[in-house]
This record gives structure tokens, C-alpha cells and sequence, in this order.
């Protein structure tokens, strides 16, 4: 216990680094110092929840996009993913602080379950200024800021350098707290990586507006899916 202490102590400085410093329809954040059914993510440590507004939770989406895409209001602080007509799936997320905000149509090229982290060299000169050395890489685990899984955004055959990842943090969701890339509760981000394929269209809505027109209202808690699933 007193190792996972000091591995959740380091993650919360790796992860300040990194990222900058309702009703019955949701699904609950985990529990401290417990294992979730369904999750290979362990709490080692009381972790304050995000706002409820943030939990998972089906909901009721008007769209013109096809079942399977994902799109990322990062205005409100939420992701989407579209299940078919007036039905989706939204997540709470944490998106890029100010300065490192982004918007465009990209794809899910790759995805990787507790990935290792490489910080971008950039982020490496930035934070050596600041008196911070971060690692040229970091194998993935309990500790590593992106979390327990993360989906890789390309732009045609290039890496956009965004991700859609976990976070030990939980409390910075519906944050601007990054640095461009899209977090998400633990629990989530597998929740969404289990549904989520390679070739998946991911539209960001954000600064610049670069993703174009795109139609969509969320109509609120699906009450009939909430209680009877589906």
C-alpha cells in the first residue's frame, strides 16, 4: 500500500505536468481502495469526483452523424458517442487550457490499453524552463498520465499528437487544465475504448471551429434506456 502511495504521489506530478497543474442516467465514478467489475483500474487512494454533470450518462442526441462517431464538444466539456438515431453515449472530459485549445476532424488511427507516455519534445524544453525534467519516455501503468487506455488521432496518414486518454486525476474533469489533448475518468476512457474502433471519425468542436458544420442537440437523460438499458 505504501508503494502505491508513492506510485499515485509521482502520477499526480507527471500528471500536473501534463495536463497544466443528472440523475439516476449516470454511472457512478469508482469507489476508493476497490476493484470496479468490468475494469482493470484500481484506486489505491480516496480521489475526489468530478462534478455529477460530468458522469457518465445515455442521453437523447440529435445528429446528422452516423452511429459510431464521436464528436467532442470541448465548449461543454463533453464527448459524445453516437449509438444510432436520438441515442448516444456522453462522457465528461478534460480539454486543453488556454492557448492549447483545437478543433478539426480527425480519426482514431491507433489505441493502446496503459500506454506509454513520450512527452513531445516541445513540452520537454517548456518544462525544463519551469525547473521540471520530464522523462524522455515513461512506461505505462498506474502512474503514467495517460491513464489506463488512449486513442490516437491522426489527420489522414499523419499523428495529430492529440489523444483521447484516462486520467488519475478525475477531479480535473470538465477542466481546461491540458495541453490539447482529451481526457477522461478511467473507467470512461475503457468504457469508450471497447466501443471506439480503428478508422473511428472523431470530430473536435473548439477554437478556430476548423471542424465545420456540425448538427447536433443533446436532448437530455434517455430516461427509457437509463432504466431498462439498452
Amino acid at each position: 500500500m505504501r508503494y502505491a502511495l508513492k506510485s499515485l504521489a509521482a502520477a499526480s506530478f507527471a500528471a500536473s505536468v501534463l495536463f497544466g497543474a443528472s440523475s439516476a442516467s449516470a454511472f457512478m465514478p469508482g469507489e476508493p481502495a476497490t476493484v470496479h467489475a468490468g475494469t482493470d483500474v484500481t484506486l489505491v487512494a480516496v480521489q475526489k469526483k468530478p462534478a455529477k454533470q460530468f458522469w457518465r450518462t445515455k442521453v437523447r442526441l440529435q445528429t446528422d452523424e452516423a452511429p459510431g462517431t464521436i464528436i467532442v464538444d470541448t465548449n461543454n466539456k463533453y464527448l459524445y458517442y453516437i449509438e444510432g438515431p436520438n441515442r448516444a453515449t456522453r462522457y465528461g472530459i478534460g480539454v486543453g487550457r488556454e492557448g492549447f485549445g483545437w478543433s478539426g476532424v480527425v480519426k482514431v488511427q491507433r489505441k493502446a490499453e496503459w500506454p506509454g507516455w513520450t512527452p513531445p519534445k516541445e513540452m520537454i524544453a517548456r518544462e525544463r524552463k519551469k525547473g521540471h525534467i520530464l522523462p524522455d519516455f515513461q512506461e505505462g501503468g498506474i502512474d503514467n498520465p495517460l491513464g489506463a487506455r488512449a486513442l490516437y488521432l491522426y489527420k489522414g496518414r499523419n499523428d495529430s499528437g492529440f489523444r483521447i486518454h484516462g486520467t488519475n486525476q478525475p477531479w480535473t474533469i470538465g477542466l481546461n487544465m491540458s495541453s490539447g489533448c482529451i481526457r477522461m475518468m478511467n473507467q470512461d476512457v475503457e468504457h469508450l475504448y471497447e466501443r471506439a474502433s480503428i478508422g473511428t471519425k472523431v470530430i473536435v468542436i473548439g477554437p478556430g471551429n476548423k471542424q465545420g458544420n456540425v448538427s447536433y442537440d443533446d436532448r437530455g437523460v434517455d430516461i427509457l434506456r437509463t432504466i431498462f438499458g439498452g
